[in-house]
């Protein structure tokens, strides 16, 4: 059938990815499409490994198209220094918070990325916002993000001078939803803090429960490596 590829032909793979890569570009640059312009930088990074072309559609994307997807890779992209771009965590913080207020498919990553670095300050001249970090890990939690929960739990657990106290309330409603969205440590926290009586009655059936729901979630994680290094 005319317009298939064969695969095994080396030059008319190449050129079809050449090809690819045309209309890509057209589609990014002259059409002005964000979507064109976030394949095109998956194509030159999956495709070329040409880091620094990366890096460049990605700015343009993010600066000129508010794109969610591409502010969230450029962000990757300062925290690594990679593509040539500068190693700089503020400025990762500002694309993370793009992805996060823009949507799309990485916007629950930027948001959490965005409370964890206000959490422990790196890009807040090393003095942690649990204020702003609470606020990104609500959203995150919110769309189902568990590593999010877990770490609003342990917020909650340790508090701070600086209005936010410990609320061992909060901190067990979201160790039990991050237990939901099936995080072992999540599991964990909830099964002690029934244990201890702590953000809630003592329950030792409840702490059972949960203490056997992290063992599973344990063991399913250690068949998954176990197979993935097969």
């Amino acid at each position: 059938m005319a317009g298939l590829i064969n695969f095994d032909d080396e030059n008319e793979v190449k050129q079809f990815l050449d090809n690819l890569g045309v209309e890509y570009s057209y589609q990014c640059y002259k059409e002005k499409d964000p979507e064109g312009c976030q394949r095109l930088a998956d194509y030159l990074e999956g495709v070329k490994k040409n880091y620094e072309s990366v890096a460049q559609v990605l700015k343009h994307n993010c600066e000129t198209h508010k794109h969610g997807e591409s502010c969230y890779k450029l962000g990757a992209y300062h925290v690594a220094g990679k593509g040539g771009v500068t190693q700089c965590l503020k400025t990762a913080y500002s694309c993370f918070m793009r992805s996060c207020s823009a949507g799309g498919k990485k916007y629950l990553d930027a948001c959490h990325n965005v409370g964890i670095l206000a959490h422990d300050g790196q890009a807040m001249e090393g003095v942690p916002d649990l204020t702003v970090a609470r606020q990104y890990y609500e959203k995150a939690c919110a769309g189902g993000y568990a590593p999010s929960c877990f770490n609003l739990s342990a917020l909650f657990i340790h508090g701070n001078a600086k209005g936010l106290p410990p609320n061992m309330t909060q901190a067990l409603k979201y160790a039990n939803r991050a237990c939901e969205l099936g995080h072992v440590w999540g599991c964990a926290n909830a099964s002690r803090m029934y244990k201890l009586g702590e953000g809630a009655e003592k329950d030792e059936k409840k702490a059972e429960e949960l203490k056997n729901r992290a063992r599973e979630l344990h063991n399913v994680e250690k068949e998954r490596q176990l197979k993935f290094g097969e």
